[in-house]
């Protein structure tokens, strides 16, 4: 009897929670991204949500309440190393990004002509809500306008320049900066000059080469009618990104942008024995290494890797490379290679002292929720930026990888490894974490919140839907100016008038 009633006592509590129907567009095949969001749709689905995951990184065994359209058989797949020695020293390199962002995100495209999206489309499911990467392609959007709900926009790093403006964001380029340069919030002359001309580039790129293809191939798909991805986006409920201001630089946001900065960090979790054994005999601490899971050690330039060596030789703290090969020549006493190491559980470690990392968004954050300093030698894309606003922050410096030599290394590493930047980046930390709610807290809130209310368009301002000459008033500009030449005008007139008439009187007194 007592067990009768405490089931439908639990049957009951769970006929109050509102159980939705979310799918999520993962479709970009970059593996950091989804670890981003992956965690998010694991919550969903804990707390009784129905969750879809178009992804390219289904598990191997379904988990309850999930359900996946596979797109793993793809053939649309980044490349898995990039070799340091090809990325070239140069500026020019920066302004291409964006073309290679549009070349992938063609490709991202193509897979709205995958077998599974169109079995998805075919079939008769319904969905409450949609959570979308914001990235390189809005190829996706379509799904919003063909199930006739609300979407929300997810990024795994700092806003894209062109999905700013879909929330009415002002990216202004004299303090914000491009997303691909390698400036900080705090900008010379020249440099405000070169971020302002790297915005235009931008706009102009992502018009012609990510959203004129994206509407032909989702007029393809979704049809005729379709809206353009532009119209399709700025309904967009909210953007919840992979960001903090006490990281990646304040700046004015609407109600509609959420920052969920650490939303993939859980609880540390236990070291293998060798890797903690290490750590735990080192009496002047550990350095960690790692360049992530794109960037591979063993493509370090030979030069490079011996002046890092050398550096690590000179120093009394252990170290931890993140080396892919077996061996590594020349290595000294106080440095263990390994193929993988857990690196959240690793830099939390209480000994780990310091993180040498190439500016990833994933791990500079992890590191600095474990208030570890970091050196940064950031790559491409992003990472120029994330290291400068960690550096901002007093959470790391930022070394030149293409003018790497022992002197260079060593006075990094001596750099952070001071007790004073310690604390600061202790201090970063703090202010990191100390949070209302923790991120994937904050984020399943706001999905459950657009969800309850159908839509978000209340936290969107009026900017949104604004011409672009209304939202930066030069409309108002050019009447004003008018307004203050034909004042000038009439006033000029009037004194030129009544002077000359006075000049006449005072003629006509003298010659009298």
């Amino acid at each position: 009897m007592k067990r009768s009633i405490i089931a439908c006592f639990c049957l009951f509590l769970i006929s109050l929670v509102d159980s939705y129907k979310i799918l999520g567009l993962f479709p970009y095949p970059g593996k950091s991204h989804y670890d981003v969001f992956h965690p998010i749709m694991e919550e969903l689905a804990r707390k009784g949500h129905e969750v879809t995951i178009l992804t390219h990184f289904p598990p191997k065994k379904a988990k309850p309440g999930f359900s996946y359209v596979s797109l793993e058989a793809s053939s649309n797949k980044t490349k898995d190393v990039v070799d340091l020695s090809s990325i070239p020293n140069l500026r020019i390199v920066k302004y291409a990004t964006p073309f290679v962002l549009s070349s992938i995100g063609w490709e991202t495209c193509r897979n709205l002509r995958h077998p599974n999206v169109k079995k998805l489309l075919e079939s008769d499911a319904k969905f409450d809500l949609i959570l979308v990467e914001q990235f390189d392609s809005d190829c996706f959007l379509g799904f919003a306008h063909h199930y006739k709900v609300p979407f929300i926009g997810l990024t795994s790093h700092i806003l894209m320049p062109w999905t700013a403006a879909r929330i009415a964001i002002i990216d202004n380029p004299s303090y914000i900066p491009n997303h691909f340069m390698d400036f900080s919030d705090r900008m010379g002359f020249v440099e405000r000059v070169e971020n302002t001309v790297a915005y235009i580039c931008c706009t102009v790129i992502n018009h012609l080469f990510i959203q004129i293809p994206s509407n032909r191939v989702s007029r393809e798909i979704f049809g005729d009618d379709v809206p353009s991805s532009s119209e399709i986006a700025a309904n967009i409920s909210l953007i919840l990104a992979n960001t903090h201001y006490t990281l990646n630089r304040p700046r004015p946001l609407p109600p509609s942008y959420i920052d969920i900065g650490g939303v993939h960090i859980g609880p540390t979790k236990n070291i293998p024995k060798n890797i903690e054994k290490w750590i735990n005999e080192s009496k002047d601490g550990v350095i960690y290494f790692s360049m992530g899971s794109m960037i591979k050690g063993h493509t370090f330039p030979e030069h490079k890797k011996q002046a890092f060596l050398r550096a690590f030789g000179r120093l009394k703290q252990r170290v931890l490379w993140k080396w892919e090969n077996d061996t590594m020549p020349g290595k000294p006493d106080n440095v263990m290679i390994q193929k993988w190491m857990p690196q959240f559980d690793i830099l939390c470690h209480p000994n780990v002292k310091g993180f040498v990392s190439h500016g990833g968004l994933l791990g500079t954050t992890e590191a600095v929720h474990c208030g570890v300093p970091v050196v940064v030698m950031p790559q491409f894309g992003d990472q120029h930026t994330n290291a400068r606003a960690l550096e901002a922050g007093g959470g790391g410096i930022v070394l030149d990888f293409h003018n790497i030599e022992e002197d260079t290394v060593y006075r990094a590493l001596k750099t952070i490894l001071d007790p004073e930047f310690n604390k600061k980046a202790k201090q970063l930390s703090e202010r990191f974490r100390d949070r209302p709610m923790p991120p994937l807290e904050t984020a399943i809130y706001w999905i459950e919140y657009v969800a309850r209310h159908k839509g978000a368009d209340h936290m969107r301002t009026a900017a949104v839907n604004m011409p672009f000459y209304q939202y930066l008033l030069l409309d108002v500009i050019a009447f004003l100016i008018l307004a203050l030449a034909f004042t000038i005008f009439i006033v000029y007139h009037t004194i030129r008038i009544t002077c000359g008439m006075c000049c006449k009187k005072t003629q006509k007194v003298k010659k009298s």
